[in-house]
């Protein structure tokens, strides 16, 4: 496998919404699969022509620049054809997952972050959200599993069996059947079983992520998710049927970030000053102000952070094209100010989160190269 060079993990990685992005995968996929209106952005076509049905396996935390350093324990990966995408922004699992299921940018489905202040002021944490609020309000977009089912085609979701209801999963991924799975052989067993018949199969491994956030990339338990990467994608291209194709995907990258680069809002007055909430996560952090305070607030982080990051109002933020366009009623969840952290920074909010957030060694959120771009492999089992 050969992807194209990469820029350097600090760079800055706009989103290539409409023409290379995560939120293109499934509209492509689509197309290939004969579903109406569909657009093939992605151009799959070209490469899985005469297939008629599709696995789509998404690795958490499977960044393009941990491909190298996983190949080593999962050298199938190495195999597969492969080519790169940019996430969404935030480049975090919540928005990239409800991006690729919606087939749309960020701005327009309006999971707009890890967590994000609610209109009461209380804030949503995405990844533990229930019914409350509802899914098909808070994302009222129909799910590219949805319109393909609608044309037909059978779409199937093979997950953790605790996610089955979830509010991520609702926005995410209605319209798909659900089927769980605890481990990666039985992830890799269900979704070779809907591929027996024509249709869209879609499964997602978490655990790389996982261990990513709690003991660093490369870590021996990242380590060892990446074996149970390995073996998985080889059981799926091993035991693909006749007519079908593997592409394997992220939600984001992750850095590890040093502890003399964290930053914690709580323990600087001048940065506690005038917030009224937090939201966001350490990578891409949203503040909340007092009437009338938000030109001290932007101007207090431009002067301690620097250029390790991008202090921007909500409206710059929005203006700079991060989110695609951003729906009316979704503005309010997006901070009035907007920290991007670049190189190996992050903000802490003490007493406004977990103290575990501020214990992780991986983070991810922002703009970098290394969280930014993931990759996209392919692989076409036997013709027709």
């Amino acid at each position: 496998m050969s992807l194209p060079a990469l820029p350097d993990p600090s760079s800055v990685v706009r989103p290539a919404y409409g023409h290379g992005s995560l939120a293109d995968l499934l509209p492509s996929v689509s197309a290939v699969l004969g579903v109406p209106d569909a657009a093939d952005v992605l151009g799959l076509g070209e490469q899985l022509g005469g297939v008629d049905r599709i696995a789509v396996l998404l690795v958490d935390g499977l960044g393009a620049y941990q491909l190298p350093v996983a190949a080593p324990y999962a050298p199938v990966l190495g195999e597969l054809t492969g080519r790169t995408l940019t996430a969404g922004f935030p480049s975090t699992t919540p928005v990239s997952l409800t991006t690729l299921g919606t087939g749309r940018p960020p701005g327009a489905h309006g999971v707009l972050g890890f967590t994000v202040r609610r209109p009461d002021g209380s804030v949503l944490n995405h990844i533990k959200w229930g019914k409350d609020p509802d899914p098909a309000l808070w994302q009222p977009l129909p799910t590219r599993f949805e319109t393909a089912a609608g044309a037909g085609v059978a779409t199937t979701l093979v997950t953790q069996p605790h996610f089955e209801g979830s509010g991520l999963t609702v926005a995410a991924y209605r319209g798909a059947a659900f089927t769980g799975a605890t481990d990666p052989y039985a992830l890799s067993t269900a979704m070779l079983g809907a591929l027996s018949r024509p249709g869209l199969v879609y499964g997602y491994y978490a655990d790389l992520d996982h261990h990513g956030h709690g003991s660093g990339i490369d870590s021996q338990p990242w380590r060892v998710a990446a074996v149970e990467v390995g073996e998985l994608v080889t059981r799926l291209a091993e035991g693909l049927p006749r007519g079908a194709a593997l592409l394997v995907t992220a939600d984001h990258g992750q850095l590890n970030i040093p502890p003399e680069n964290r930053l914690d809002l709580a323990a600087d007055p001048s940065l506690s000053a005038g917030i009224t909430g937090v939201s966001g996560e350490p990578r891409a952090r949203y503040l909340s102000v007092e009437p009338g305070a938000r030109d001290d607030v932007v101007a207090a982080y431009r002067e301690v952070l620097g250029s390790s990051a991008w202090v921007l109002t909500r409206e710059e933020a929005v203006e700079l094209g991060l989110y695609g366009a951003v729906a009316p009623g979704h503005l309010d969840r997006i901070g009035d100010v907007v920290i991007v952290c670049l190189g190996h920074t992050v903000v802490l909010a003490g007493g406004w989160e977990p103290p575990s957030v501020g214990s992780l060694v991986a983070y991810h959120g922002s703009v970098t190269a290394a969280e930014m771009m993931i990759p996209l492999l392919s692989f076409v089992g036997p013709p027709l």
